[in-house]
């Protein structure tokens, strides 16, 4: 058969080793203005900061911070995405961000508080989610 393998797994906390690593990622350029875009679907939270002309200078998301399956769409998790991505822009010496949020996700407020609480000011905030106009086709009506 083989040998059994024991995986301990810790409770719903994300990845100490993955947050590091991503802080030391992080870019060298100064930007004091930046864009932070938040994509919050009910499965993940993802996040990118760009500069004002759209260069992203970094990202993040619930998923590459160690949360798996059902946790990745949770408030918590996207509040610790929005502690690295404010700690990540403190780095890089931003001052104060515009916010464009997509998606009808639970973490939609809870990474714009944790990003916030940072010491980043946030100047604008904008929903775009998109939202279709007609939508798709419908189905043909069912024959009997």
């Amino acid at each position: 058969m083989g040998k059994k393998r024991i995986v301990k797994k810790s409770g719903s906390s994300m990845d100490s080793g993955l947050k590091s690593r991503a802080l030391s990622r992080a870019t060298k350029r100064k930007v004091e203005v930046g864009v932070l875009h938040i994509k919050a679907t009910f499965n993940n939270t993802n996040v990118l900061l760009s500069d004002m002309q759209g260069n992203t200078l970094a990202w993040s998301s619930s998923g590459a911070l160690g949360f798996s399956g059902a946790k990745k769409g949770t408030p918590f998790a996207a509040a610790k995405v929005g502690e690295l991505l404010g700690d990540k822009a403190l780095q890089m010496g931003m001052k104060s961000a515009e916010v464009v949020i997509r998606g009808v996700g639970a973490g939609r407020e809870s990474v714009l508080r944790a990003f916030s609480a940072k010491g980043i000011e946030i100047t604008r905030i904008a929903d775009e989610t998109p939202i279709p106009h007609n939508g798709p086709r419908p189905p043909k009506p069912r024959r009997i």
